[in-house]
């Protein structure tokens, strides 16, 4: 039996079993590590143990004993060398993958000040949509979030770009699309938990550290931290372009009080390449990098105001977001990520038939949608987004439901959507709605609107019945 000699630990960096060695002010014995220390003490005993392990109190203080003992990476304090964080920057890009993370980026914390002269040029061309921070300084200078920030850990999860066996329409049964960053979960809820795991995995290692986490929801930019943390660049269309997984990511970021080194931005970029600008369903962009939010239908999908009659004709069937800026880039060819479960899409939930959510209670839309992205803004948007689709269809199978929603829907804006969906459709059915509608309508606005679809759609029956008088 070996005697065992107690010490108080103070500030050991690694430690190893062995024989009668003596090390930092602990004794070791052949086969067992003695570490004696104060429980809630500044630092750390650093040494991991895999098996016949023992906490033993003593005064205050933890006796640790234990048996194949072998050593882990310090914990920090915030004036440790350089070379430890370095290490600590390895440890967890090695530990990512592990939490759900594809990749995470270190970039420094100092003010965004070229995005703040564009943010600025932005609002004054009244390109914003709405939905960001108002305080501009707030969305580029780190510091006014966060005391003390010294650097912003970004990462990407990747998601699914395809539906296998995906179902189709046909007549009488058309069917919307949710964009893909509304496939399967809400990714606000997924990358906020893969984030308060890095949390902890940080501050096992640096006690003294302070984080906040955002996804999306938060003042700063993401897709301007992932570009200056290395994740990817920044594409024509605005998107974050990764090189291992195209812009089929989400993006989260945590900012810190923690002293790592920067990565490397990406200097890959489109070149010349303009195919997402050309493809813009309603011309949204301005010039490459510049996009007008008041034109882009991901915007206009999550809008709760009456869309202008010239976007709804771009529409199509779109019931949240648009994809097509993204799919046409050559950089998301064969770019399909289906590792993680809870991105995998019910089919039947992102390629839903459009006639019955213009009667889908609270309830039902919650159960079907609520666990999803798309969700966040209510069921109006999509009911409307619904009925635009429906009037692009031209499907006759659904007059008699547009006449109900024209006659009985209790919001105003819901009513003028559907007055424009039956001018779309056409037909003497849908002509007898409008007129009523034009006439009995509680609301100036859907009288006006009624009225002039009305008009179109009796001008385009006319020049239907003069085209076939002259063919006769």
């Amino acid at each position: 039996m070996h005697k065992m000699q107690h010490f108080r630990v103070i500030g050991i960096r690694s430690v190893r079993s062995a024989p009668a060695r003596r090390i930092a002010c602990g004794l070791a014995t052949p086969g067992r590590l003695i570490a004696y220390g104060l429980a809630a003490s500044a630092r750390r005993i650093t040494c991991c143990w895999t098996s016949m392990l023992q906490y033993r109190p003593c005064s205050g203080r933890l006796l640790i004993i234990g048996k194949e003992a072998r050593p882990i990476a310090d914990q920090l304090t915030l004036d440790a060398p350089a070379g430890d964080w370095l290490r600590l920057k390895q440890e967890i890009k090695a530990a990512a993958p592990g939490m759900g993370i594809d990749k995470i980026g270190f970039a420094s914390a100092d003010p965004f000040l070229t995005l703040k002269d564009r943010l600025v040029k932005r609002r004054e061309r009244s390109f914003e949509c709405g939905f960001e921070e108002k305080d501009i300084d707030k969305r580029t200078h780190p510091e006014l979030l966060f005391d003390g920030p010294r650097s912003i850990l970004a990462i990407a999860v990747a998601y699914p770009s395809k539906l296998s066996d995906p179902p189709r329409s046909a007549p009488g049964v058309t069917r919307g699309i949710m964009a893909r960053s509304a496939w399967g979960d809400d990714y606000h809820t997924v990358l906020r938990d893969r984030l308060r795991k890095l949390e902890a995995f940080i501050r096992e290692r640096v006690p003294e550290a302070r984080m906040e986490s955002m996804v999306d929801t938060g003042a700063l930019v993401d897709r301007e931290v992932a570009v200056r943390a290395g994740i990817g660049f920044s594409g024509k269309n605005g998107s974050v372009i990764t090189p291992e997984f195209g812009s089929y990511v989400y993006l989260g970021e945590m900012i810190s009080n923690l002293p790592f080194e920067p990565d490397v931005p990406v200097t890959e970029g489109c070149g010349d390449c303009t195919l997402c600008l050309d493809a813009c369903p309603t011309s949204a962009f301005a010039a490459p990098f510049v996009l007008d939010a008041n034109r882009c239908i991901s915007f206009l999908t999550q809008s709760k105001e009456e869309i202008p009659d010239e976007l709804k004709e771009k529409m199509g069937n779109r019931l949240y977001g648009c994809d097509t800026c993204q799919v046409v880039c050559p950089k998301n060819k064969g770019m399909n990520w289906t590792h993680h479960e809870e991105f995998k899409p019910d089919p039947e939930t992102v390629k839903p038939l459009l006639a019955p959510l213009l009667t889908i209670g609270n309830r039902e839309f919650k159960e079907r949608f609520g666990s999803g992205a798309a969700a966040w803004r209510g069921k109006k948007p999509i009911q409307r987004n619904a009925i635009i689709g429906l009037g692009k269809f031209r499907d006759k199978e659904a007059v008699p439901l547009l006449e109900r929603v024209l006659a009985e829907d209790p919001r105003p804006d819901i009513r003028s959507t559907a007055a424009w969906a039956l001018g779309q459709i056409g037909g003497e059915e849908a002509a007898e709605a409008l007129s009523a509608a034009s006439l009995g309508d509680p609301e100036g606005a859907v009288r006006v609107k009624a009225a002039e679809v009305l008009a179109a759609v009796r001008e385009k029956v006319m020049r239907s019945s003069q085209a076939d008088d002259t063919i006769v």
